[in-house]
């Protein structure tokens, strides 16, 4: 090894017992400067740290990767390898794996190219050498931005975005913002279903990308590269639409012998078609009837869609919207309901029956109750009993409107909150998740008693699996850490309660930007507040009901601070914090303490702006 090379020595003993990693490489003499040593690790230039031990039995020095060790240990106080197996994950995720802009796939580099055409805008460092990265061919230039455009890599992600702080917003948002920004050299766009709402960063200085696998791992990703347009390129794109020469007669009489035989068949194509369609659809319509026939008794009451136009006047009066559809007020036989119109609903008329039977069943003083339901062609309708005081978020973000509430009042909230839930996740034949619980979800009768409302996100979980994958889904703020890994429980619906259990107490929304930046996260400033025992500054301004209870107020933020642990299995269930609001159960101080230390991972939850993943050179610093 030469001196050169080095980038990072750091000496130490090897200590502790278990087995040695597999070395993978051997020197036959350690360098003089460290001869007195019995191990070091280097950082190499490529990203690797690798371990150097001297071996007796040997007598040479015996090498292995410790970067690729410490990615896969659970438990950081002891080495990730047991009974001589060493647990490999593939070089990909190294931040210069394949240099600048190369992109990774099963070990091998390339360089970023357009999909179906033979354009390029990168080319290799060295030919010969793949892993030395890539280069564009137009050097990006500030000067002249509007000739900036974005090469799409559909399946590309960056080399690791488990540090990454995103920004949650649609497709084109994220694109726009790159393009606006000279100092974004690429951004990352990942999303679940949907992309009209998935996670963005921008990247100032491009290393290492890396193919992925959405099937794998749970999510899409596009990768967005700027590139600077040549003035060849810029006219070629141009040029083309404007060159039309005047076709000669001969190539006329060539075209109309093409375009009328082909015309004429695409013509007849078109009516067996429409045909062919409507034919479809009258029979689909006669066998409607007899598919419902088959329907369970226990289902809720099926209505015509005209039924539902009637009685909400044409869906002219909206209650509100969220949760994949918009929510319309309405009378039947009298009675006030709420028509929920779903928009975007992919389900088939099989699954969406079994959906409405399931919901239809559940039956609980503190859940909405399903009326009843339509599902004809496309229409995907839920009818609900309707709740005169509205969603909570009216009363508790708006005291300027409404009379504070007093205490007991927000005590009663929060309990029949927890009785709803504690009732999806336990009391049903299989456990429901909610994942989306918020104020807007939770409405509230004439006596101010709360029912959790809009199963539309709703995920079923039998009760021999622990964990159910699933797209990352619900709203910034209310977000548990572990929807990064896409691997939930129905502890996220714990970790969500407890956000509105401190919106409850202190009158303002999760994340608000309208306040100062140390301010903006609910979650941050609880811990905060709490480290200096100024739990009173939580407490809602107006509210001296509160403030003369402020002991009994200390408690229930206690009790969020259970419901919030990083870690899910430390969260109880809704069960003992049924217990803890009856007063049979206390919260131990051990729990509080863990939740001070803890970082809340607040990268799954909203930002004002898109971040970059820091450079290599600053990864060591605090967290």
């Amino acid at each position: 090894m030469e001196d050169q090379d080095f980038e990072s020595i750091v000496t130490s003993h090897w200590g502790g017992g278990g087995a040695r990693p597999p070395f993978q490489r051997a020197h036959s003499s350690p360098p003089l400067a460290l001869i007195c040593s019995s191990q070091y690790m280097r950082l190499e230039s490529d990203g690797h740290l690798r371990l150097h031990q001297w071996s007796d039995d040997e007598n040479q020095w015996l090498e292995s990767d410790v970067m690729e060790i410490s990615r896969h240990c659970d438990d950081s106080r002891r080495p990730c390898w047991s009974n001589g197996e060493y647990m490999m994950s593939g070089d990909c995720a190294y931040p210069k794996v394949c240099g600048e802009y190369g992109i990774c796939t099963n070990g091998q580099c390339t360089c970023p190219h357009e999909s179906n055409t033979n354009s390029n805008y990168f080319k290799p460092v060295d030919d010969r050498k793949a892993n030395l990265g890539c280069k564009p061919l137009n050097p990006i230039s500030c000067q002249d931005m509007q000739h900036h455009e974005l090469l799409m890599l559909t399946d590309v992600s960056y080399f690791d975005n488990s540090h990454a702080v995103v920004n949650l917003t649609n497709r084109n948002d994220c694109k726009q913002a790159c393009l606006k920004k000279c100092s974004c050299r690429a951004v990352m766009f990942r999303y679940g279903q949907n992309d009209s709402n998935g996670e963005c960063f921008w990247v100032t200085k491009v290393f290492s990308l890396q193919s992925i696998k959405p099937e794998a791992a749970h999510y899409n990703s596009t990768a967005y590269l700027k590139v600077h347009l040549s003035p060849s390129r810029r006219y070629n794109s141009t040029a083309y639409s404007n060159s039309s020469s005047a076709p000669t007669p001969n190539k006329r009489k060539v075209i109309l012998a093409i375009t009328v035989p082909t015309t004429s068949i695409l013509v007849l194509l078109l009516i067996v078609a429409i045909l062919y369609l409507q034919r479809k659809r009258k029979y689909e319509d006669s066998d409607e009837d007899s598919e419902f026939d088959n329907l369970s008794s226990g289902m809720p009451l099926r209505f015509s869609f005209e039924k539902l136009r009637e009685c909400t006047k044409g869906f002219s009066q909206k209650l509100g919207g969220g949760g994949f559809g918009s929510v319309f007020e309405g009378k039947l036989d009298e009675e006030r309901v709420a028509v929920k119109r779903l928009e975007g609903a992919r389900q088939g008329k099989k699954e969406f029956l079994a959906e409405v039977e399931t919901i239809g069943s559940i039956e609980h003083i503190n859940l909405i109750k399903l009326i009843g339901f339509c599902v004809e062609k496309s229409q995907r309708l839920l009818v609900y009993e309707y709740m005169s005081r509205g969603s909570l978020d009216r009363w508790i973000y708006n005291c300027h409107n409404n009379a504070p509430f007093d205490w007991c009042t927000r005590c009663r909230i929060i309990l029949d909150i927890a009785k709803g839930l504690c009732y999806l996740h336990e009391g049903c034949r299989r456990k429901i998740a909610h994942l989306d619980i918020k104020p807007q979800n939770i409405l509230l009768d004439e006596n101010f008693s709360a029912k959790v409302a809009d199963f539309g996100l709703s995920k079923l979980i039998d009760r021999d699996q622990s964990k159910v994958v699933t797209m990352m889904r619900g709203t910034p703020g209310y977000l548990a850490p572990e929807w990064l890994t896409s691997q939930i429980t129905e502890k996220v619906d714990v970790y969500s309660f407890g956000v509105v259990i401190l919106e409850i107490i202190s009158g303002r929304k999760s994340i608000d930007h309208s306040r100062p930046e140390e301010n903006v996260h609910i979650i941050y400033l609880l811990q905060e507040k709490a480290r200096n025992n100024q739990w009173i500054d939580l407490i809602e301004n107006n509210s001296d009901d509160m403030v003369s209870r402020q002991e009994e107020v200390i408690q229930m933020m206690k009790l969020a601070m259970w419901c919030l642990q990083n870690d899910s299995s430390h969260r109880p269930s809704m069960s003992t914090v049924i217990k803890v609001l009856e007063g049979t159960i206390s919260v131990e101080a051990d729990i509080i303490q863990s939740f001070l230390n803890a970082n809340s991972a607040m990268s799954v939850q909203d930002k004002p702006y898109p971040y970059s993943v820091r450079e290599a050179s600053i990864l060591s610093g605090p967290r």
